[in-house]
């Protein structure tokens, strides 16, 4: 497995990370190299992020030796074992130690200024870094980690060694490795670039996670759609160069508070998104229109293609109760062609049976999230993910009901909803 670069191997991390998200974890980077990678997988994974700064204890005369190392807030792990073998006395393992703490302490300040260390007591915690060598360095940070009170210690890389693999995997609580090629001799030959990471922008990706840029304020605007004009609100895309399209249910509109708090997660993650109405204020007082899957998917093709013609990205489309019928027909009318199709669905608590006979043809890949509770959804959208023939993929939300109106279920749909998008929207590396 060859990754393009440390954010595509962060990207790529998160998504086999995914179900640690529930835990409300925190994300620890390796610096330098591993905070990239952990930026983008505390991002996906809604996380918060820290740097964890660790020093190795070298044997003197054999430094390359590690007798222990030392963590902030004055965390010591020391094998006893080569402490014994090395012939280490207390006065040389103190000297050793003075040194690498003021080192740890100057390394700590620099990255994370006058921030405080984010607490792991009885925390979830993913330690990442880019790749493992020897791993001696990793699994000391959490050793460290797990000395400051981490509950659960996941170590996360993108590639290691097949040998250096299997000995971290048995001595931590979970070991992630993406990638565990023979004829491992360095971690960058699996990179195309693999440039070195400088302090400042270890220093930068840090402050970016502490203080997060809140979301652009959208535009308002009108969309041709089906000879009407609808009124919307469009945020551009950033940092994903992505763009997805909102199709609300049945008595809902752009003002959707649901909807909204699944946009304002999708912006974060540097997506735009386009909240219209589907159906003009006339067009709504007549019941029937909203259950008129066809002409609803005939206005979303419209949309997608309003929005291509303003910003030639890829575009997916969000659907919910109806919504989600709509969003499903209108991707089997234009396929997944870049910058004439619709190249990702995700339903919301949608009744995708209501596609009808098209559900075999759409070619986007498709998640379908309902609710545990919302039992009778739950088997429409089982039967209907039987008749798609793409990538697809159920996942439910458990406790949920057909709103997802419980403590956190929004929540977990607006995560499920960026990765998804994320994965597989995001614009190619050159």
């Amino acid at each position: 497995m060859l990754f393009a670069d440390r954010a595509d191997a962060g990207q790529r991390l998160a998504e086999a990370l995914r179900p640690l998200a529930k835990s409300d974890p925190v994300v620890l980077g390796l610096p330098r190299g591993g905070v990239p990678v952990a930026f983008r997988v505390a991002a996906e994974l809604g996380a918060a992020l820290d740097v964890i700064v660790v020093r190795k204890l070298g044997v003197p005369y054999h430094p390359e030796l590690g007798f222990g190392a030392i963590g902030e807030g004055g965390v010591r792990v020391i094998s006893e074992d080569i402490v014994r073998r090395g012939r280490v006395s207390q006065e040389d393992a103190a000297e050793v130690e003075r040194a690498e703490e003021a080192e740890l302490l100057r390394r700590a300040r620099a990255f994370r200024g006058d921030r405080p260390r984010i607490p792991l007591a009885g925390r979830t915690v993913i330690v990442v870094d880019d790749g493992i060598a020897t791993g001696a360095t990793a699994l000391a940070a959490c050793e460290v980690a797990r000395a400051q009170g981490a509950a659960r210690v996941v170590l996360a890389v993108p590639v290691a060694p097949p040998d250096a693999a299997e000995r971290l995997g048995g001595q931590v609580d979970e070991l992630v490795c993406l990638s565990t090629p023979y004829g491992f001799s360095a971690v960058g030959e699996w990179y195309r670039d693999f440039g070195q990471t400088p302090d400042e922008e270890v220093v930068s990706l840090l402050a970016r996670a502490a203080t997060p840029l809140p979301p652009p304020a959208p535009a308002e605007v009108s969309v041709e759609a089906g000879g009407v004009i609808l009124p919307g609100e469009f945020t551009e895309a950033e940092d994903a160069g992505a763009v997805v399209v909102f199709a609300h249910g049945s008595g809902s509109s752009r003002h959707s508070p649901r909807n909204r708090s699944v946009a304002a997660a999708l912006n974060r993650a540097g997506l735009g998104t386009l909240l219209f109405d589907l159906l003009t204020p006339a067009e709504e007082a007549d019941r029937a229109n909203v259950f008129d899957i066809g002409t609803l998917a005939g206005r979303l093709v419209d949309a997608t293609e309003w929005v291509q013609r303003r910003a030639p990205v890829p575009v997916g489309v969000f659907g919910a109760s109806t919504g989600a019928a709509a969003a499903l027909r209108a991707a089997a009318a234009v396929g997944t062609a870049p910058g004439a199709g619709i190249g990702a669905v995700v339903s919301r608590g949608g009744r995708p049976d209501l596609a009808g006979d098209c559900l075999g043809d759409v070619r986007a890949p498709t998640l379908l999230i309902v609710g545990g509770a919302d039992t009778r959804v739950l088997e429409l959208n089982r039967q209907a993910q039987d008749r798609l023939r793409c990538e697809s993929r159920l996942d439910v939300v458990a406790g949920a009901s057909h709103l997802f109106e419980e403590p956190g279920t929004l929540d977990e749909v607006a995560a499920l909803a960026r990765q998804w998008f994320t994965g597989h929207l995001a614009a190619p590396h050159d």
